[in-house]
């Protein structure tokens, strides 16, 4: 009896958007790629086209990581084993209040699935399927590391 992952696995790996997948992984590495500091302070937002889109808390948090945006995109590249991120730009915003701490009773948070651009699963026309599908392909990539 074969295991679902793997046929998740398989299924998404002809999906013409596997690329874009897997860039989502960047959410998954972030914290332990920048250090806790940088990711209490600043936080992906989206990737397109090879650009990272970063939250920060403040102006002086934008500019000290725009100095180095060259040396986080190779950092996140080396992790990733892949030239994913071409671009970081980074804007000042609002957070919402930080996730509790590991190893609390509290539940753990749903997956983000508006990460998963829609126009990629706009092909599937039933909305609850198409939520689960990318809820599924989150947690899937997720675990997968």
């Amino acid at each position: 009896m074969e295991r679902l992952g793997d046929i998740l696995d398989r299924t998404v790996r002809r999906l013409p958007l596997r690329r874009r997948l897997d860039d989502y992984a960047i959410w998954d590495i972030w914290e332990d790629t920048v250090g806790p500091a940088v990711a209490r302070n600043a936080r992906p937002e989206k990737i397109r086209n090879g650009t990272l889109f970063v939250k920060v808390r403040a102006a002086t948090w934008m500019q000290q990581l725009q100095y180095m945006k060259d040396i986080l995109a190779e950092k996140l590249n080396q992790r990733l084993e892949r030239e994913a991120v071409r671009n970081i730009f980074f804007v000042v915003g609002e957070f919402p209040s930080d996730p509790p701490p590991e190893g609390s009773d509290d539940p753990p948070s749903a997956v983000d699935t508006a990460r998963l651009p829609d126009r990629e699963l706009g092909g599937i026309d039933d909305p609850e399927l198409r939520d689960s599908l990318r809820s599924l392909l989150l947690n899937h990539l997720r675990k997968r590391g």
